[in-house]
């Protein structure tokens, strides 16, 4: 993180006037967090980082982006109790957000079958970096990160412009290093974009079926090779066995980061007498 973004994290956490930590008085602290469920385990790196900010020195029993047994430690801290207290609930809700992403990511990369699984940037505004960042460590891959990455001709825009002129000005507006991604709602959309130069061709909204027969068209138009094709919309646990076997290359899922869970982490101050007994930090 810039040191920027972590002190706005951690001041709008903190506040003005701390009075909760300053409770306890100044003494080294042994803490510890544990995994309460079974997960792909991230936001490890971010935790440290938010430590080092206060002070406290970390150790990892885990790597960002593995699998984690219920009721395992991943980290371990030590410094002062005070510095703890303050930072505990900004790395827990890093590493329980981050977790959640992965570990859903994870399961819907097993069920893929092979098929690149990828995120949208249907993400928590200042958050997407580590939104994307957790999809990555569950094994998916993290798509745009804004709009400049990569050209995508949507709905909206063929609506506007038609999707012919739309190809033709992503192609002659933009840089070469840049693909073009056009967003489909029937083959005949999808035999123009393949035509007119698209490099990505996105199945919105369709069933597998549907897909499956694009595909072969595809394949029997000599386009096939040309294109990356990506299946969207509508795809969930239930479903996206489904969609790995209609012949995409990539399915995009907004899912992984809107419908992710947190997972139960917490942070344990050791019942460590040799602190208790009022050893001040050197």
């Amino acid at each position: 993180m810039l040191r920027s973004e972590l002190e706005r994290f951690i001041g709008e956490d903190l506040g003005e006037w701390d009075d909760s930590s300053t409770l306890i008085p100044e003494l080294t602290a042994c803490g510890i967090i544990i995994a309460k469920e079974d997960c792909i385990i991230s936001g490890l790196a971010e935790a440290v980082e938010i430590f080092q900010y206060f002070g406290l020195k970390s150790e990892l029993l885990f790597d960002d982006g593995e699998f984690v047994p219920a009721m395992s430690t991943v980290l371990e801290v030590v410094g002062s109790a005070r510095k703890i207290l303050q930072s505990e609930r900004l790395v827990l809700n890093f590493m329980a957000r981050m977790s959640g992403i992965s570990t859903l990511t994870r399961e819907c990369v097993l069920l893929a079958g092979g098929v690149r699984v990828a995120a949208t940037r249907k993400t928590t505004p200042g958050f997407r970096l580590f939104e994307k960042r957790a999809v990555y460590l569950g094994g998916g891959d993290t798509h745009r990160f804004n709009l400049s990455d990569a050209i995508l001709i949507k709905d909206n825009h063929i609506m506007i412009l038609g999707l012919k002129e739309c190809l033709r000005r992503a192609k002659d507006k933009s840089s070469f290093t840049k693909k073009i991604e056009v967003e489909i709602e029937s083959l005949e959309d999808m035999l123009i974009a393949a035509k007119e130069g698209a490099d990505i061709i996105m199945f919105d909204n369709m069933d597998p079926a549907k897909i499956a027969e694009g595909v072969d068209i595809l394949k029997k138009e000599g386009l096939r090779e040309r294109v990356i094709l990506e299946a969207s919309g509508g795809i969930t646990l239930d479903n996206i066995k489904d969609y790995g076997r209609s012949g995409v290359d990539v399915i995009s899922l907004g899912a992984l980061t809107k419908n992710a869970g947190w997972i139960d982490l917490s942070l344990e101050i050791e019942n460590d007498e040799e602190w208790k007994t009022g050893r001040e930090i050197a």
